[in-house]
């Protein structure tokens, strides 16, 4: 299975932030990566990493993105249906969109859908813009949205007879 996941990923690098530690003989550097995984096709992870190096950093990164994928439930390039997530003070507002539209969305929200493969999405980002939590609130918001094949047996109805 993990042959699968490492054929076709594409990794997108969020943001790369540079920390500074004053020691004794000056300032010491590191760095942290913000990194997203995805197979544009439904899977898709996020990582965080920290180094002392900014290869290492994003390499750590991907490592964890890999290790953390989800799958996200997609019709027609887009969401099932709306959602509001939050994580902290970040709220992310997803909205299914018709097909043409593309995605609408700021840049943290942007490359996650990239990366799992949505096309067409609306999105709103409201309260804090922090990129690591706007990514785990679009992560909670995944995790609320409600796959077809699951609602059909929940609610004793055939797929095609709910979707059309």
């Amino acid at each position: 299975m993990d042959q699968d996941k490492d054929k076709v990923l594409v990794e997108k690098l969020i943001k790369l932030n540079r920390v500074a530690k004053v020691v004794k003989g000056g300032r010491r550097f590191s760095f942290s990566a913000l990194v997203v995984v995805g197979d544009q096709n439904g899977s898709v992870g996020y990582g965080f990493g920290k180094a002392n190096d900014v290869s290492e950093a994003i390499r750590k990164g991907m490592d964890k993105a890999k290790r953390s994928m989800v799958r996200v439930p997609i019709k027609n390039k887009t969401i099932p249906h709306e959602v509001l997530a939050k994580f902290k003070s970040s709220k992310v507002v997803m909205k299914p969109a018709a097909p043409g539209t593309g995605v609408i969305a700021g840049g943290a929200v942007r490359a996650v859908m990239d990366a799992v493969g949505v096309t067409d999405i609306l999105s709103k980002l409201l309260g804090s813009k922090n990129s690591i939590n706007i990514v785990k609130a679009v992560f909670r918001g995944f995790n609320e949205l409600m796959d077809a094949k699951k609602v059909s047996v929940d609610r004793g109805k055939p797929i095609n007879e709910m979707w059309g």
